[in-house]
């Protein structure tokens, strides 16, 4: 109770000093009167909102796997008191963790970080703050509830979820990496597609559910074997550390704080050699995150090279794909010729025609497709 009434207290404190208020006057907001417990600004009016903010914002991420005995009150107390300071962002919240993806309005930063450690679950949190940083990563703020903060496909409690593997810096990671040890990318094909480890495996799964399995039939028979393992910001490792420890695995190790971390070392010593090749895949408005001056991936549609992630202009495609510049004015930003022809319809007509279908969300459509056979 103490920790609701000190976040409750600082939330009143900013309602009372407008001057630390991140609130846009700029755009007519649906919310106003309302208790603030769901955004309901549509994309383009929430976008419209972000382009004309006066101010900078911080990207940051972080997660934990720690008891939640109430997801959806502490989801409805986080939206109100995060809501009040401008935070932007995707969360998700279930019995076992917290996992947020956010933007924070740079004057806010640390009456967020003080609110957020009000919270038991969250005090001491490492934020893991993005390498490329726009300040438009997100456009609103949302917050859900799901029975697991990255789901496995295995019932709750299968495996010991605590009983993780070593965490290891920069530095450690590269030595390890000298010494030979086997590496493995815990992220899906499309994001190991523009960026990953030189000499990782590299699975070439849709979904993390489907990449555990594959990954423990890769390792066969090197139980004994040093395992790195590594993905955006270190939360996918955390569970398969203690999916490979259960299966009999005894030397796993993970990249502490991800990719994202990795960089961010990087920077802050120069000494430390970068053997990351291309951009890091984000689950965001950037899309990616260039970690070394490489580019390893080509153009979906004419093979040239490129790493420039894109969803199809048809909205009721919405295709996940690498789009090269030219093809993206070429092809109008579609995957094609049966999107082009739909994008070049009127928006009404568009609208008339996606009735009653269901759109994929960002990230959810990014099966692999062959392209370039249309544009030929």
């Amino acid at each position: 109770m103490a920790n609701i009434i000190n976040s409750r207290y600082i939330v009143r404190e900013l309602k009372e000093n407008p001057e630390i208020s991140p609130v846009n006057k700029q755009v007519m907001d649906p919310n106003a009167g309302k208790k603030k417990l769901i955004n309901r600004l549509s994309r383009e009016d929430a976008i419209k909102g972000l382009q004309t903010e006066g101010f900078t914002r911080t990207t940051t991420s972080f997660y934990r796997y720690v008891d939640i005995s109430d997801p959806v009150a502490l989801r409805n107390e986080l939206y109100e008191e995060w809501a009040d300071l401008g935070v932007f962002g995707r969360v998700y919240l279930a019995k076992e963790g917290v996992n947020a993806q956010i933007s924070i309005p740079e004057h806010n930063r640390e009456a967020f970080i003080k609110i957020l450690h009000t919270h038991e679950e969250f005090r001491d949190m490492h934020q893991k703050i993005a390498i490329e940083d726009d300040g438009k990563s997100f456009f609103k703020l949302i917050i859900k509830t799901k029975d697991q903060i990255v789901a496995d496909g295995l019932p709750y409690g299968e495996y010991d979820i605590t009983n993780v593997g070593n965490h290891l810096d920069a530095k450690q990671w590269n030595e390890a990496l000298d010494e030979g040890a086997i590496v493995v990318d815990m992220r899906n094909h499309y994001e190991s597609e523009i960026g990953r480890f030189k000499g990782a495996i590299c699975p070439q799964s849709d979904t993390f559910k489907e990449e555990l399995p594959e990954v423990l039939d890769d390792l066969k028979g090197k139980e004994d074997d040093k395992i790195l393992l590594y993905c955006t910001g270190g939360i996918r490792c955390e569970k398969t550390s203690a999916y490979l420890k259960h299966h009999g695995f005894n030397d796993v190790s993970q990249l502490n704080g991800g990719i994202i971390d990795y960089a961010r070392q990087l920077q802050q010593n120069e000494n430390i050699d970068n053997k990351f090749v291309g951009k890091n895949f984000v689950f965001d408005e950037r899309l990616g995150e260039r970690i070394s001056d490489e580019v390893i991936s080509n153009c979906h549609q004419c093979g040239e090279s490129s790493d420039e992630h894109v969803n199809c202009s048809n909205k009721t495609c919405n295709l996940l794909f690498i789009q090269c510049e030219e093809c993206q004015g070429n092809n109008s930003g579609c995957c094609s010729p049966e999107c082009i022809e739909f994008f070049q319809l009127s928006e009404e007509e568009q609208i008339a025609r996606r009735k009653g279908k269901k759109n994929d969300s960002r990230f959810h459509n990014h099966q692999k497709v062959d392209l370039s056979k249309g544009f030929k």
